[in-house]
């Protein structure tokens, strides 16, 4: 891996990453708290059992955010929230080598304005990556209209370096994958309501007569129904009222253990 890689979070999208990258060179993995570390080193020491070549001692876990000011790329990767990425994006536009790239791994979020709030738009990139982050070949790479040839050159690296497809989308509400993706999962709860069907059928027809490697159901559960909503307010799609409630109960799929179908 040409670049010394950084990653600014701790969660699902942050320690697969870094647990992939562990195959290919050194990381940095910055959470917020002793137990956020705590939580985020034993999650990627588990990953890195299951990915070849990945060596887990590559990925260092910090507390101080300062620690990423020496990496040539800098990764945010916290919760899918506009206020929460723009002020993270901030404090690592002011941090970062003077050459250093600056990405975010937003799913739906519009990079123009994740790229303004960095202050460095001109060395700005949208890594949109798929989880679970090991298995999933896919990025979909997204540039801020300032983006350099040098860091548009650099992210593209960056992505075979790791082993994965770039696929350069435009800077539209939930990319391509998303935008495509969740009227349809939103459609299979809208089915779920209007039939009384139940879920595991619903998931099986598709699983069986689409050929998908999961039910629409679980794959919001999986994802998560707070992250579903959030992406669907935010490509304009109809997010069903169950989804919602749900929510507001505070079950949110396969993290919480309740959801839609567990």
């Amino acid at each position: 891996m040409n670049e010394t890689l950084a990653i600014a979070g701790s969660g699902a999208i942050a320690t697969g990453l870094a647990a992939s990258a562990a195959s290919h060179g050194e990381v940095k993995l910055w959470a917020r708290s002793d137990a956020s570390v705590a939580r985020a080193r034993a999650k990627v020491d588990s990953l890195c059992e299951k990915i070849d070549g990945a060596d887990p001692t590559r990925v260092e876990v910090v507390a101080d955010l300062d620690a990423l000011s020496v990496s040539s790329f800098v990764v945010e990767a916290i919760t899918e929230e506009l206020e929460a990425k723009t002020d993270l994006l901030g404090l690592l536009g002011r941090i970062v080598k003077p050459d250093a790239a600056l990405a975010t791994t937003t799913s739906s979020l519009p990079v123009g304005a994740l790229a303004a709030a960095s202050g460095v738009p001109e060395r700005f990139v949208g890594l949109h990556v798929f989880n679970p982050v090991p298995r999933m070949k896919l990025v979909e790479l997204v540039f801020a209209d300032q983006t350099t040839q040098d860091i548009r050159d650099r992210a593209r690296a960056l992505c075979d370096d790791l082993g994965k497809t770039a696929v350069e989308v435009p800077d539209i509400p939930g990319f391509v994958v998303n935008r495509l993706l969740f009227p349809y999962l939103f459609s299979a709860v809208d089915l779920l309501e209007e039939t009384g069907m139940d879920p595991q059928a619903i998931d099986t027809a598709m699983m069986l007569g689409a050929g998908h490697p999961m039910g629409p159901l679980a794959l919001l559960d999986f994802v998560g129904l707070d992250v579903s909503m959030a992406i669907g307010d935010e490509i304009g799609a109809t997010v069903p009222q169950r989804i919602r409630d749900l929510v507001a109960e505070g079950r949110l799929g396969r993290k919480t253990g309740s959801g839609l179908t567990v």
